[in-house]
């Protein structure tokens, strides 16, 4: 099973967060995260959303710590200061992906990690719907039964399949979008 490093940005949306978190359930990929990650999402929401409380979100941390196992990377600050990276706060996503032996960093901003700095770790970026799209391509099944499961567990409010998906295209997951309206029936 390949590992993947949820940037902040990958978590940040609740729909996209929990989709992820849905796969790693389904043990279609190991999605990890680090303390510091988890801090700059929450941070990041906090910010934009004064709706959301402090409380709220870290209550959602900690299911999330406790729901995946091995999900959390610890122990990865002693390859901080040899990484380089465009942007220098982007590091420590960087260490934590060769601690956790990952495969990928699941981020938006692939442009702040560089092929020629990950190739030598073995290490791609790529964004959540590339990411999905690539999820897809080695067990399509489990990705449909994720995103059903995902769309009946909404009851506040419920969704209509079409509802779900324009949700998830908002979430930039238009390749992922475009696949599972060929298959609405499954969700």
């Amino acid at each position: 099973m390949d590992i993947a490093v949820y940037d902040a940005c990958a978590l940040y949306s609740s729909p996209l967060r929990d989709l992820l978190l849905r796969l790693s359930a389904a043990k279609v990929v190991l999605g990890c995260w680090t303390d510091e990650i988890h801090e700059e999402w929450i941070r990041n929401l906090l910010e934009n959303r004064p709706d959301v409380s402090r409380e709220r979100l870290e209550r959602t941390r900690r299911l999330m710590d406790a729901h995946a196992e091995g999900c959390l990377i610890e122990g990865y600050a002693d390859l901080i200061p040899m990484l380089e990276l465009p942007d220098p706060k982007d590091r420590h996503v960087l260490a934590a992906a060769i601690r956790a032996g990952a495969a990928y960093i699941v981020t938006n901003n692939v442009r702040d990690f560089p092929d020629s700095t990950l190739e030598p770790y073995g290490i791609k970026a790529v964004t959540p719907d590339d990411f999905l799209a690539l999820l897809i391509a080695k067990d399509a099944a489990a990705v449909l039964e994720a995103v059903k499961r995902q769309r009946e567990n909404l009851k506040n409010p419920p969704k209509t399949v079409q509802e779900h998906l324009a949700t998830l295209e908002e979430q930039l997951l238009r390749k992922t979008v475009a696949f599972l309206r060929e298959h609405e029936t499954d969700i």
